[in-house]
Formats: C-alpha cells, structure tokens, sequence
C-alpha cells in the first residue's frame, strides 16, 4: 500500500474530531460519500491526494501540519493536560487538540514564546541539540548586573550540581537589571541558574525568540496565531 492510500474510516477520524467508532456509524447511516457516492465500509481504502471524502455533504481535507506561536501567560504549564493548572493548550481553540505538542517548554512562571505543533520531525528540529538552535530570553534581574557577571556568562558558568560549564550565552544589556540572553542548551531552570551561579536572582523571563521565530509583538498574553509559512519553513527538514 502506498502512502497516499489510508482506510476510510482511518481518514475520517484523523481530519475531524470524530471517533474512529462514531465514523464507523457515520458510515452505516450513509452520511459518507467518497467522489459523490455512497460509502459504507469502514476498512475500503482511498487515495488521499486524488479521492474527495464528504461527510454530511460536507467536504473534508487532507490533514495539514499545523504550526502556532502562542504568547504563555504566567501560571500556564507547558503540558497536554494537567488537573491543577491551566494549560498551554487550555488556550487553543483548533480541533484535535489531542494532536498537538508542544516544541521546547517554558516554566509556569515563564512568560513569552511557545511553539505548538502536530509535526514530530519539525518539533525535533526545534529542540535537537545538534539543531543549535538559540533561544533569546529577556531577563528581569532582582540586583544591577555587573561586567565580570556579565564576561562570565559569555564564557559558560558552572551550574549547581552540574560538571561541565555551560555553552557561552550572548548577552546584550538593556539596562542595570535587564538584560537579553540567548542560550542554546535546555537544561532545567537554566537561564535562572546561570544568574544565580554568578550572584544575581532572576525577578522575571520572557523569551522572545526560539532560532529566527520572533514572538508577534502583536499577540497579547494568553494569545496564538498561526506560523507563516516562512517561520514553518526555517525547522522544516
């Protein structure tokens, strides 16, 4: 069977939010049609890119890679689901959401830039570390950074409990307690590790870039949108 060939039953359920047993009854009631004609056996096998599915006389696509920048608000945990907190994916409003991961996490207190994705490869690509990808945090700092902090950091630290120093970081001051910092590791808590390895405490982070994907200064907190197609494009194999 060649790639473009799925089962019908498997199709339907993967571009709506229909479950594979509810598409089964969709089927055996002939709400399906398949090129115009009445379909009624779940395991009959179409080609996706030349047959045209409808369901309720409504047609369905072929499903897409979807890609979202969100901006995370505080108080917002970077998972699927969660009992006590809200979600990353509370604030989505796509179907399928069981779908969607997310590439490359923030702490809950974290602020700024996620990326939401249902393409495995292209959310490896983002968090590989032979991707090299930099992340550009913006940090609030609870003391003025001095010069030999800031030297320090451009030249890797040594975290606590950890053996090796970390990668060097770019660092750009804003100003005494402000400061922008890209990083390329992901290690727990990191940036907030760094600052404190070198005597300061972190009051506040916002990242704002993953690699060349800048976080939409339009996106209010709490709000997504859709990756043009030339921010996909820069993780795409």
């Amino acid at each position: 069977m060649n790639k473009t060939t799925i089962r019908l039953d498997k199709y339907i359920a993967s571009v709506t939010d229909y479950s594979r047993n509810e598409v089964k009854r969709l089927l055996k009631n002939d709400h399906v049609r398949v090129n115009g004609i009445p379909a009624s056996n779940p395991a009959a096998h179409i080609n996706q890119q030349e047959d045209t599915v409808a369901v309720y006389e409504q047609v369905i696509d072929a499903p897409q890679a979807r890609y979202f920048m969100l901006n995370k608000p505080r108080e917002t945990v970077c998972a699927t689901e969660d009992s006590e907190h809200t979600t990353v994916l509370d604030l989505i409003d796509e179907p399928n959401l069981h779908k969607l991961h997310i590439a490359g996490r923030l702490d809950k207190d974290t602020t700024g830039l996620v990326l939401i994705t249902d393409d495995g490869q292209w959310s490896h690509q983002v968090t590989s570390p032979r991707s090299e990808c930099f992340k550009r945090y913006r940090v609030y700092l609870a003391q003025d950074i001095t010069d030999d902090a800031i030297t320090a950091l451009k030249q890797g630290v040594q975290l606590h409990n950890e053996k090796k120093l970390t990668l060097p970081a770019h660092i750009d001051k804003i100003d005494n307690t402000t400061i922008l910092i890209s990083i390329q590791e992901g290690k727990y808590h990191q940036v907030k590790r760094m600052l404190a390895a070198v005597g300061n405490h972190v009051e506040h982070l916002h990242r704002e870039a993953v690699g060349k994907i800048e976080l939409d200064k339009e996106l209010e907190l709490g709000q997504y949108r859709e990756l043009h197609h030339h921010e996909a494009a820069l993780f795409l194999p």
